[in-house]
């Protein structure tokens, strides 16, 4: 059996919707340049408030991805 070896790296995606939409903003616009994706892990989730309202959301997301040497 081959050994795989992953990197790990982290990403803030935003939206003015959701957490669930910066999070997933943030894994579709690293897929179109990192290869061979595993894991995404949301680590932190905050907002931006004006005026008292919230005005967007934030995602940390830990994202792992095959190393190809």
């Amino acid at each position: 059996m081959a050994q795989s070896y992953y990197k790990i790296i982290e990403l803030v995606g935003t939206s003015d919707v959701s957490w669930e939409d910066a999070a997933k903003g943030i894994v579709e616009e690293a897929a179109k340049n990192l290869k061979d994706l595993r894991i995404a892990e949301v680590t932190k989730l905050d907002m931006k408030i004006e005026d008292g309202k919230v005005v967007s959301y934030r995602a940390r997301v830990s994202l792992s991805f095959k190393y190809h040497a």
